[in-house]
Order: C-alpha cells, then structure tokens, then sequence
C-alpha cells in the first residue's frame, strides 16, 4: 500500500499527474500502432487477413488479463510501480516486434499489450485520486495526451516507413517509454502518491438488481471499443489494399479518424449544453454507420479520408457518454473494471473477425461490415429510454 495521506501535497499532485499526461504519449501510440503497422506485418511474413487479424485478440487478450494484475500491483507498490512494468514492457514488446519470426512478433505484441494493461488504470486510477476536485477536467486533458499519440502514430508510422526506418521508429518509441519510467522514478520518496482504495461492495447483488440495463451497458462496452478498433486499426490496410494510393498515404489514414475524433470529444463539453446527451450519441452512431457504409464504397483519398473522419466524429460522442450513464446507473468502480474488462475483449474480438471475414469474401471492403453492423446495434441499443426518475446527471467532460 502507498503512502497516504488525507490531503496529497500540491507538488505531489502537480509531479504525479503531469507524469501521467506525459506517460500517455507514447501510451496513444503504442495502443494503435498495430493497424498502422499490420501493411509491414503482413508483407514481412505473407499474412492474409484473418492471419493478421489475429494480432488483434493477442494484444487486447494481454491488456485484459493485465487489468486484474494491475489492481493487485497498484494496491501492493503503488500507481507509480504499476506504471512503471506496464511502460517496460510495452519498452520491450515494441523494441524487438521486427527482431525475429513470427512467434517473437507474437510475443513482443502480447507484451505490449500487458503493457498496456498495466499502465493505463494504473494512470487513470492516479489521475482522478489526485485531484478529486477536478477530476472530469483532468481524466479528459490525459485522454486529450493519449490521443495526441494517437493521431501523430500513423503520420509518424508512413514516415518511417517511406524512409524505410521502421525499426529506429519502434525503438524511438521504445525510448520514450523508458524515458518517462526513469523520469517517474526520479520523483523519489518525497513526491507522495495517494493510497489505493478497494471497493468491496458485492458485485452480483448490483447486477441482479439491474440485470437488464446491466445487459445494456455491458454490450454497449464490448461493442463500442470493438467497433473503434475494428474501423480505425484496419484503414491502412484498406488504402493499401485500394492499388490506387501509396504505401505512405495508406499507412497515414488512420491518422483522420483518430484526428476527428479528438475534435469531436473537444466539442463535446461545448454540444452537451444545447443538446440532449443521448439524443448526440444517436446523432453521433448515425453518422459514423454513414462514414463506416461510405468508406466501402470509397476507391480515392479525399472519400477514404471523408469516410473516415465521419466515422471518428460520430464514434467520438458515445464512450464518454456511455461511461457517464455507467457512473450514473452503477456507481461501482468493480462495475467499472468489468465493463473495462468486456471493452477489451471486444476491442480484440472485433478487428480479428474483420480479418477473417476479409479473407472469407476475398476482399477487405466485406470486413468493414462488422464495423457497420456494430454501430447498427448500438444504435439500436441507444434507442431504449434512458430517462431516470432522478432527471440529475453529470455530463462527460470530453
């Protein structure tokens, strides 16, 4: 258990959440860099798409077995020592991913992932127990940084690859990692962190409660991560895949639909004071299905980008919003972590049946209907009355 304190001093606070913003760089980028990099994958060891897509379930599988350990780690050594392993090995999954045969990849990719289990609840947990007062405020400038990663990720990808530096890319990446780990460490004993609390609240007892909207939430976390991904993580392929763009122009279409949807979550704050939070995400899931159904029909760069930033406008509304629904409805931080944990399978379930289904039909484009299809039915899941006796609810940050 962390040193604790029943008021954290302000330069601990101050220390230990810039360190997580800055954390969430290179986080943005080593969470989406497998679609920009899946083109190199795939060309290194004559993959087809289901065999590519397999990559997915191995990183989101990691990350979700790495979400229980990083509660146990966080309450046993702090949020600092979680952060820290998680960062390694992310390090080490993203510095030797073109070192060796395909099961080293495997290997490296599953690595990043516990990485990433690790280090993201460990940073979100800190964040938000450090500054209580402000804690949408803050939780939203730290996902503000991860989507910076996220967006220069696939520019930063198609340069590298232009110049034919992938490698001295991976371990740029790789450095930085251990730079905020080193950087983390020298905070020393003096910056104090707060302590870990652990909710024991019964679980079941929440969810017999409310099984059915309980069922809701929980489809809509599987979905929404899942459909993110599936969309976002396989556009480089899918300009490649065109014949009509180059290698660098296909590896950096991803960067439009993460672009978009950090603007969409910047206005979201600013859109929730005239409108309806779920009257947006209805709004929102139709115009990334219009996005998702124009991007199979797109063949140039300005549709593929048009596409692609519609459908990163139209998803950006529906996570923030469905996490305020949660907190609304389940105020359980184990109901959380649940949900946290059925995101990530979604997340690796999803972009894998992308893949296979790609290389069923013979064409990336039948893929893309999974996508389509999930933002369908969330949709159709937003369409239930959501209206609670209690009319007070607290609107997302971004």
């Amino acid at each position: 258990m962390p040193n604790a304190a029943t008021h954290t001093a302000p330069d601990s606070v101050r220390v230990l959440t810039y360190a997580a913003y800055i954390s969430f760089i290179p986080i943005g980028i080593a969470t989406v860099i497998l679609g920009p990099m899946l083109p190199t994958l795939s060309a290194r060891w004559s993959l087809n798409y289901a065999q590519a897509g397999a990559f997915f379930p191995v990183q989101y599988v990691a990350s979700t077995c790495a979400v229980a350990v990083s509660g146990v780690l966080a309450s046993w050594r702090g949020y600092r020592f979680a952060m820290k392993i998680g960062l390694l090995l992310t390090a080490m999954g993203l510095a030797f991913l073109l070192t060796g045969p395909k099961w080293c990849a495997t290997l490296c990719i599953a690595a990043n992932g516990f990485g990433l289990g690790l280090a993201v609840p460990a940073a979100n947990l800190m964040v938000a127990a450090l500054n209580p007062g402000r804690r949408s405020a803050t939780l939203n400038l730290l996902n503000f940084f991860w989507s910076t990663g996220a967006v220069a990720c696939p520019f930063l990808v198609a340069a590298a690859a232009k110049t034919q530096h992938i490698p001295l890319f991976l371990l740029c990446v790789s450095g930085f990692c251990i730079s905020v780990v080193i950087g983390i460490a020298l905070t020393g004993s003096r910056i104090v962190e707060p302590a870990v609390t652990l909710d024991k609240r019964p679980v079941l007892s929440l969810i017999r409660a409310h099984t059915h909207l309980f069922s809701i939430l929980a489809l809509l976390f599987f979905l929404y991560v899942g459909v993110e991904n599936a969309f976002g993580q396989w556009l480089a392929s899918y300009g490649k895949s065109l014949g009509t763009l180059t290698l660098a122009t296909s590896l950096a279409i991803p960067s439009f639909f993460y672009a978009s949807l950090t603007v969409g979550r910047m206005l979201a704050p600013a859109l929730l004071r005239i409108a309806d939070e779920i009257r947006l995400v209805q709004s929102g899931l139709l115009l990334a299905c219009a996005g998702m159904a124009g991007l199979i029909f797109s063949h140039e760069l300005p549709e593929v980008a048009a596409s692609a930033c519609a459908g990163g406008l139209g998803l950006s509304y529906v996570y923030p919003i469905t996490i305020s629904l949660l907190s609304r409805e389940f105020d359980s931080p184990r109901i959380g972590s649940l949900m946290f944990v059925l995101s990530n399978i979604g997340g690796g379930l999803l972009p894998w049946l992308v893949g296979v289904s790609s290389t069923r039909f013979g064409t990336l484009k039948a893929g893309f209907y999974v996508p389509l299809l999930g933002c369908a039915l969330m949709y159709a899941l937003y369409l239930r009355n959501w209206t609670r006796s209690d009319p007070a609810t607290d609107h997302p940050a971004g």
